[in-house]
């Protein structure tokens, strides 16, 4: 077996940690200092299809997860809402499941940010870095996930959205896809 094989599931959570610590590190301190900035927690399901590459075949994509939106961070220009999540992707034959699948937990940074000339509609950044499982083989392989996205929010009131995206993904050892994802989140 080739070394660096060895390196680099120890690589991907070494990077995995350092990233949380570093979207942690500076939210926790912003909200110890100005305690009424008005966070909020995101409740989030998302239904969607990967378009693998290459050959854009389907496959389905069901992510789950919670955010936390740090007020005081609406300026920072990494993001001001942290994320954990996770996403089951079928691997095998046919669309909605077979015994081939990812399974992703992941961290991750979120950006909102206002469009013009509406307070309905807003979008967002996301960078996510996590450990994607892989199934149905004879040994479980475990490799570093890097997803960003692109979305849209069509807020219907304070407490109930829907997020329409766009992910560009990277495993280690599968070729890049992209999923399109539409969502909806409960916040509070």
């Amino acid at each position: 077996m080739n070394p660096i094989s060895h390196l680099l599931p120890k690589l991907a959570r070494y990077v995995l940690a350092a990233a949380i610590a570093l979207a942690l590190a500076p939210a926790s301190l912003g909200q110890a200092e100005q305690p009424d900035s008005g966070p909020s927690t995101d409740f989030f399901v998302m239904l969607g299809s990967d378009f693998i590459r290459p050959g854009l075949a389907t496959k389905a994509n069901y992510n789950i997860g919670i955010g936390h939106t740090f007020g005081l961070l609406k300026k920072d220009p990494f993001g001001d809402e942290v994320t954990f999540g996770y996403t089951y992707e079928n691997g095998g034959p046919g669309f909605w499941h077979s015994s081939f699948g990812s399974h992703t937990e992941s961290f991750g940074v979120m950006k909102n940010f206002g469009l013009p000339a509406t307070k309905r509609i807003t979008g967002y950044t996301w960078v996510q870095l996590g450990i994607t499982s892989m199934t149905g083989n004879a040994v479980v392989q475990n490799e570093f996930y890097d997803g960003e996205s692109l979305g849209a929010i069509v807020h219907f009131n304070p407490r109930n959205s829907i997020w329409i995206q766009e992910t560009f993904n990277k495993v280690i050892t599968v070729p890049w896809y992209t999923t399109t994802s539409i969502g909806y989140t409960w916040s509070w």
